[in-house]
């Protein structure tokens, strides 16, 4: 008998699965794009939903930073052996609050005293000191003035004798 091999065509995928591998590819490459172009920064989704309102200049110079001085504390430190104490330091706020901070000088200039005063002289001696009076610093004038209108506060001079 002979042997007469039929070769079964071979089918081609469904034009459905066809249809579905090319728009899975065409999603990949637009996502992609999408991605590299917003990625290289050149267009943002959030000014397309938020508009590209431009900032006045209004705006601008209400923010300006503002320093305003505190007095120099010059105190005895209290328990100690004749060691005393130099500090100044400087509020920061913008200048719509600059007024305000002026005018309740005198309350944070008691507050940082009152504070001052009631460290233990040991503790001068530890390290990291300076970073937990400015934080206390900070706080008590934030109690003071308020929250807003105190953004940071700098110590210019720190100084035991």
């Amino acid at each position: 008998m002979s042997a007469t091999a039929v070769e079964a065509p071979v089918e081609a995928p469904p034009p459905r699965k066809k249809k579905a591998i090319v728009m899975l590819a065409l999603a990949l490459a637009l996502g992609g794009g999408g991605f590299a172009s917003t990625y290289l920064g050149l267009w943002s989704p959030a000014a397309l939903i938020g508009g590209s309102a431009k900032p006045d200049q209004g705006a601008a110079a209400a923010t300006a930073v503002v320093f305003v001085d505190v007095p120099k504390i010059e105190m005895n430190i209290p328990g100690s052996r004749g060691r005393s104490l130099v500090l100044s330091a400087a509020i920061e706020t913008d200048e719509t609050h600059r007024a305000e901070v002026e005018h309740l000088m005198p309350r944070v200039l008691d507050a940082f005293t009152s504070f001052l005063s009631g460290i233990d002289p040991g503790a001068y001696d530890k390290r990291g000191v300076l970073e937990i009076i400015r934080s206390e610093l900070v706080t008590r004038s934030r109690y003071v003035v308020g929250e807003e209108p105190v953004k940071d506060l700098l110590i210019t001079e720190f100084l035991i004798r």
